[in-house]
């Protein structure tokens, strides 16, 4: 999947974020997945390891870790669930900054809280401060852009507008662990209106429940990963699974990770799995 992410034009890499389970992972397994992409692809492409959490003692001990195996940027979330001020907040940030390039990571939709722009207009003077993820829609995006901090959106169905009308960076993308020359092009090629309206209808499928619920069972019809999932994730049912089969023959097998054809697959297919 990387060496395709590659060499389709992607230029970073999140290991250990959400798409990719880090929350379902012991932080042996995190550093070790971040070190071996590191070890693997460090010198092609941007490794970003996601070495933010709620707690600042693991954020920082965890970052540590991530930069002493080579990553290149972390990812920084807000604390959730047992939220904090937005004094905090900024001590929380100012403690982890300073080991490294750091991404800010603003996604109110699971952390409960959203990350005001002043918070973020005051890491502005670290050297570290390398720009936010933003999920708050396009006009923070705009208003970021015009104030010359860098900004990726984090949300693929507005990436195209983000990038094109308000002036994003790119997008830190679900939808390219699935077709990523076809993201690249969103982003890199002009406004392309056409292709953003042709894979519209695969980024509502991949949110219809909360990721990486659609991509994980995406990559398993499409032959890329074995049908496994670590609880409480599980696989979308069967009419999702035939809608998956029915957007990919729309937008073409070729344009998708692997090489083998789209399958349905059974419920007994699956295995899920709540010890690992």
């Amino acid at each position: 999947m990387v060496h395709v992410q590659i060499e389709n034009g992607v230029e970073g890499l999140i290991v250990g974020g959400t798409t990719g389970e880090g929350q379902l992972m012991s932080w042996d397994e995190h550093i070790m997945l971040i070190s071996h992409t590191v070890n693997c692809f460090g010198d092609r492409i941007k490794v970003i390891g996601n070495t933010g959490s709620n707690s600042t003692r693991e954020a920082i001990h965890a970052t540590e870790q991530g930069f002493a195996v080579g990553m290149h940027g972390a990812l920084h979330i807000n604390p959730y669930y047992g939220k904090t001020s937005m004094d905090g907040l900024l001590v929380h940030f100012r403690s982890v900054i300073p080991m490294g390039p750091s991404i800010i990571y603003n996604v109110p939709g699971r952390t409960g809280q959203d990350i005001p722009q002043y918070v973020i207009e005051k890491l502005l003077s670290y050297p570290n401060f390398a720009g936010v993820k933003e999920c708050m829609g396009n006009n923070r995006i705009e208003e970021y852009c015009r104030q010359d901090i860098t900004v990726w959106s984090g949300n693929d169905d507005e990436c195209h507008d983000a990038r094109w009308v308000h002036g994003a960076q790119g997008v830190i993308s679900v939808t390219s662990n699935l077709v990523p020359l076809l993201m690249h092009n969103l982003l890199f090629e002009g406004k392309n209106n056409l292709l953003n309206q042709k894979l519209r209808p695969l980024m509502n499928w991949l949110f219809v429940e909360p990721n990486p619920i659609g991509l994980n069972t995406a990559l398993a019809q499409l032959g890329v990963i074995r049908p496994i999932f670590r609880l409480p994730y599980v696989p979308l049912n069967l009419e999702k699974r035939r809608e998956f089969v029915n957007i990919v023959k729309t937008i073409g097998r070729e344009h998708f990770v692997g090489d083998k054809d789209v399958q349905l697959l059974k419920d007994d297919d699956f295995l899920l799995v709540g010890r690992y």
